[in-house]
């Protein structure tokens, strides 16, 4: 079972930084290079709690759906979206934020169990960790560069 951590510093206030997280409509121009949309659920807005979405997204050269939920929300600090079906036998994605003076400080914990047991754990250490841990972190940069310019106000009401 392996565990993500990545920590991303974004010169922008705290609450901004939560909500672009959060943002179905930021989530995709992340992920432009994996062509992932929201088809079922929340479909563009902010995900709240309780909210579902479901992804469809080529990943490692294989289109798939992948469905997820918010089952854990403190605004502005943390919100958790973990799966409810997909290609994982499981994962909880933990998003926590912290304000750090004209900084937040967004951090990523992404807990996740392959599927087929013994050969998943084979295929988490020779392609899927580095392969998630690249994914998050890129989108993480988009995330930071809209925070720190005035791009965020094409995905947040102000």
């Amino acid at each position: 079972m392996p565990v993500l951590e990545l920590t991303t510093r974004i010169r922008a206030p705290l609450q901004r930084c939560f909500d672009l997280a959060r943002s179905v409509d930021l989530h995709e121009r992340s992920t432009r290079d994996t062509g992932e949309r929201a088809v079922a659920g929340v479909t563009h807005g902010l995900l709240g709690p309780g909210d579902q979405v479901t992804w469809r997204a080529r990943h490692l050269g294989i289109w798939q759906e992948l469905t997820s939920c918010i089952t854990a929300f403190d605004p502005p600090r943390h919100f958790r979206d973990s799966m409810q079906r997909g290609a994982f036998a499981r994962f909880d994605h933990d998003h926590f934020f912290t304000a750090d003076g004209e900084h937040t400080e967004m951090r990523d914990v992404f807990d996740f169990t392959s599927p087929l047991g013994p050969l998943g754990r084979i295929a988490d250490a020779l392609l899927l960790t580095r392969y998630m841990r690249r994914f998050l972190a890129g989108r993480n940069r988009v995330i930071q560069r809209v925070a720190e310019s005035d791009e965020w106000r094409m995905h947040l009401a102000s």
